[in-house]
This record gives C-alpha cells, structure tokens and sequence, in this order.
C-alpha cells in the first residue's frame, strides 16, 4: 500500500521532512503557498542576519559552500543555502507552489472511539487503515481548490509568518484615529529594500516591539532618517540583546552548546544522580550567567540606558527570547536617532501614540507592530475538527516536540525553538522519518502526555513568563539524546571523555547515526 505524506510548507522545516521522508521511500507531496522554497528566509528586512553561528546552523549532511565566509549570513545568503538543499536533494519534484492549504479534516473513527483510545492511533501505527486526512488546497492562480487524500500529515509552516498578532485597543483607541500609517514588520519585511526605505524617509517611525525584527527595523529607521526624525521603540520588557561574541572573539552561545552547560540544569526525566549534580552546579551556572550580564551590561553601558533586564540571562536563553543586538544600536540611541520608551500599554490617537497614563501623546508619522504572530491560532485553524482544534490550542507542548498524543496521523514540525531551529527541525524530521519508517514505536499516550507534562514543568521552572513558548534552547542536547534513544542511535558523539563534556555540539556530530 502507498503510504502518501502531505507536507504543509517549504520553508526549513519542510524540506527536511520531504528530504527525509523521501529517502524512506515514503511518497511525500509539499503544498506550498509562495513561488519558492525558503519560508521566512525568502525575503526579510534588508538587514537580517542569521543570529546563530552558521557552523551550529546548517544541515548535518549538506555543509555551507566554502563561498560563505561569514560567521553570520545575511538573508540572501540564507535563502542560497536552501535553494541548493533543494536541487541537490532532488525536492522540487514533490513540491506544488502557489498550493495554499484551507484546512484539513479527518476522515476516520468517531471522537468517542477516540478518546478510549490507549496508542496513539488506537494501535501505534503512524499509517491507520481507519484514518485518512482530506487535504483541501487552494491553487494561488486559478482559485479552484482540490481535495487530497493521505495517510499522514506533516505541519512545517512555522511561527513566523502569515497571522500577524496585532494588538487590541478599546474603542476610539486603535489605529482607525490615527492620521499615519499602521502596518505590522511582516509587511515590512516583504517590501522592496527601496520601497521600504522611501515608505520611512523623513518620517517619524515608532517601531512596537524589542524582538529582532523590531530591533532591524528600528536600525533602519535611524539610518534612513538620522537624529532629524529618531525611530522610537517601544517595549515593555527588557531584554538581553547580545553581541555576536565575548571577549577573546568567543561565540557568544558557545557556553551553552555543550554538555557541561547541561548538567547544570534539571532536565526532564534525569534520573537521581543528574538532578542531585545539577543542584550541586547551581552556583556554576548562577556564575556564568552573570559573568555574560556583567559583560553585557558593560559593553552596551545598559545601566545609562536605564536597560538592565529584571531576569536573568539564563532564563532568556532558556526561554529562547534572545536576540542578536546590532552593534551600534546604543550608540545610536545616545546621539538620538533612536529613541527608546518603556510602556505596558499604549494607543493611538489623532497625531500619534499614547503611552500608559500619560496625558499627552507622542507625534509619529507611522506605527510600525513587531508584536509577533498568533502561531496558536494559526495552527488550531488549519484543523476542520473543534476537537482537534481544542487539543491544540490547550497542549502544553508535544511528544518530542513533533506529535500530539490525541491527534492521530499528524506531526507538526517547526513550533518549538532552539539555539538553531534549522538544527532542531532537521533532527525531529529523521526522528519522524524512522517512526514512518517503523524503526521504533511510540509509548502509550499516557506516556506520552506524562513526559509532555515534565517538559512543560521545566520550561515553568527556568523560564517563568515566557513558558508558554515551546523551547528546548537550554537542553538541545539532552532533546537529541531522546531522539537518538528512539531511534537507536548512540547518544553521545564525541570522542573522549573530556570532549564530550565541552566540545560544543553541532550538526556535523549528527551526520551519520
């Protein structure tokens, strides 16, 4: 029997998934809504860099050509990178561009079946005789749609893209009284490098947010515009925003990619011995977390800023909240082409914004909303069934972050953050390949939702607020290592004791199983 795999997306992770499902003899079709491969990296704002080491962000078996020298790529560079994974893995064959998916619904037992259900499935198996997915698809061109059948469905279309999180504001608050113009940064991003820097010349831009996208736009801004119209960027939370290295020319994130950093942390089903060497390397890891605040704090002259974060850097890294900070960014904020403004909440009036409390509003010319998108949404949406829809939306997170216990015959792939997500994602697709394959099988649902349940208590205990994000930024390797198990491969890849203990770990120790 054909075992047919519909693949919503062709951005990082799901080309990973058409390689690796492909290569299991798997017959994998991709729906993708743009005219390319690439996802997010397709076009962003001019300025974007990769904000991890392209040694740690690259496929195990597909290393960057030798013509990128940079440690940091820019977005075309990125975008290169995966076209050719694409040709050299043969893929393009089985994507359909200008293929937008509607919604999918589940044609199989009834929900009460379900629910007694004690495998995922009701028997374990990823290919269900009893169940198909109808994929309903919407051709960009023609507007006619079409039905697919198939026996497993692979969601790969991100968190970054496609439903903007725009704020609410109350009645006669909101962006309809506001004489300027409102946009959110992925309409931004998606502009001409020219246009966009003509739709800010000579305005007076507040850019909504302190993630990466709004801290690339704010630069641009103050670039375009310089002191005469500053860029003002409002926040409510500070954050550490990093250089790219330490001192001594040290990738920042090289303190955190190796299994010393690991054992200092309480890991998800450890056993004794690791929880009770984690206490004991407490104060290591309080040590080196606030070595990089120190640094941070001083490079960046935080404290006249009035910028030094209330947490700690270890939680934002756990949290996966961390952003590259451009280099010059405080510099500009002190010759005032760029303005920065602490508010819980805001709105808009006739001129401008108005911060908190405050009487007065600011005069600005245009708002521009870096407030993320609603990934939740975005994902219940894509599913026909309210039960489904409700498992969703209600999930901690997933088994091995790539499948819900009650939702049969699907992964998602992409959701959950790391220090690499290219890697991350890479690393769940052969996991999910040598489940289709029938290599391993899974626990028992109950299993599955006890050890979702440990990992959403850890993401609680070292990441507080930001908990809700799916992130494995501080425990990749002991992620992998669960993968590895499953599939039967050796966990740890280094060679030597002293190796394994600090080498930072990367893709190239994952080339082969």
């Amino acid at each position: 029997m054909e075992r047919k795999v519909a693949i919503i997306g062709a951005g990082i992770s799901g080309l990973a998934a058409c390689r690796y499902c492909k290569s299991k003899g798997l017959n994998p079709i991709v729906f993708e809504s743009e005219s390319s491969v690439g996802g997010i990296w397709r076009k962003t704002i001019r300025t974007t860099k990769l904000q991890t080491p392209k040694h740690f962000y690259q496929f195990s078996d597909f290393p960057w050509p030798p013509s990128v020298t940079e440690d940091f790529p820019a977005q075309s560079q990125v975008f290169q990178y995966l076209q050719s994974y694409a040709d050299h893995f043969d893929l393009l064959q089985h994507i359909r561009f200008g293929s937008q998916v509607e919604s999918i619904s589940y044609d199989g037992p009834s929900d009460a079946e379900m629910r007694e259900w004690s495998l995922w499935g009701g028997k374990g198996d990823p290919f269900n005789t009893k169940g198909k997915w109808n994929v309903t698809v919407k051709d960009q061109q023609t507007l006619s749609t079409e039905v697919y059948q198939v026996g497993f469905v692979i969601l790969c279309f991100g968190k970054f893209s496609n439903l903007p999180n725009i704020p609410e504001f109350p009645n006669d608050k909101g962006p309809e009284v506001f004489h300027g113009k409102v946009i959110h940064s992925s309409e931004y991003a998606a502009m001409d490098n020219t246009d966009a820097a003509n739709l800010i010349r000579e305005k007076k831009v507040a850019v909504v947010g302190f993630q990466k996208s709004a801290l690339d736009i704010a630069m641009e801004c103050s670039s375009v515009n310089g002191p005469e119209n500053p860029c003002t960027v409002v926040y409510r939370t500070k954050h550490w925003g990093i250089p790219y290295f330490l001192p001594f020319g040290i990738p920042l994130l090289y303190p955190y990619l190796n299994r010393f950093s690991e054992l200092m942390v309480h890991k998800p089903g450890e056993s004794l011995a690791l929880s009770l060497l984690a206490s004991i390397l407490a104060p290591v890891r309080w040590g080196i977390s606030t070595y990089i605040e120190r640094y941070i704090t001083s490079k960046y002259r935080l404290e006249k800023f009035d910028m030094v974060p209330e947490h700690s850097f270890l939680k934002e890294m756990n949290s996966c909240s961390i952003a590259i900070l451009p280099e010059d960014f405080y510099n500009r904020v002190e010759k005032g082409s760029i303005k920065l403004k602490k508010s819980q909440e805001f709105c808009f009036s006739e001129e401008g914004i108005l911060f908190d409390d405050e009487v007065k509003s600011e005069a600005v010319d245009m708002v521009i909303l870096a407030t993320g998108f609603k990934y939740f949404e975005k994902l219940k949406d894509i599913f026909v069934s309210p039960t489904f829809q409700s498992y969703i939306g209600s999930a901690a997170g997933l088994y091995r972050n790539c499948i819900h216990p009650r939702v049969p015959q699907l992964a998602i792939i992409g959701f959950s953050e790391s220090i690499s997500n290219l890697h991350t994602s890479e690393m769940s697709c052969r996991w999910l390949a040598e489940l289709l394959h029938g290599t391993f099988n899974l626990p028992s649902i109950k299993d599955m939702e006890d050890d979702v349940e440990k990992w959403d208590k850890y993401m609680k205990d070292y990441c507080g607020k930001y908990s809700t994000k799916w992130c494995i930024g501080g425990l990749k390797i002991w992620y992998n290592d669960q993968l590895c198990k499953d599939m039967g491969w050796v966990p740890k890849r280094k060679r030597g004791f002293m190796a394994e203990l600090f080498e930072p770990y990367s893709p190239m120790d994952y080339v082969r199983p």
